[in-house]
């Protein structure tokens, strides 16, 4: 895996920050928690992009793809946390309860446990080589 900078190392780490800091506002009902939440999973998605892997190893290429997937999520999980806000997405009342309230937090957690098991098993799978 390509080794980030120290810059981009930080910017990754207040990424990470800054999404817990709008995940846990967001449960205090603040209206700023979904920006502060969408800048921070910015900062780290494109950090995470920068990290590619350029080897052959499948194990290590499928986990790096189930990363990715993760990193899809936290961008969906920020939409989602926009629109819990305010239903910008023109739905019936019936539907937004459905399919957008809170849902944010499932898509959120989902992408929580992939990112963790894939960063994992990503460092096991490099040790062995």
């Amino acid at each position: 895996m390509r080794q980030l900078s120290k810059v981009e190392v930080y910017v990754m780490l207040v990424g990470g920050l800054l999404m817990v800091v709008g995940a846990g506002a967001s449960l205090f009902l603040q209206q700023w928690a979904a920006w502060t939440f969408a800048v921070g999973a910015l900062m780290f998605v494109a950090m995470q992009m920068r990290q590619t892997y350029q080897g052959k190893n499948f194990v290590v290429r499928r986990l790096r793809r189930m990363m990715l997937l993760s990193d899809v999520l936290f961008l969906v999980a920020a939409l989602l946390m926009f629109a819990n806000q305010s239903n910008f997405l023109g739905l019936d009342y019936l539907s937004y309860i459905r399919y957008v309230h809170n849902n944010w937090i499932v898509v959120l957690l989902v992408a929580a446990l992939l990112q963790l098991y894939s960063s994992h098993r990503i460092a096991n799978e490099l040790e062995k080589e």
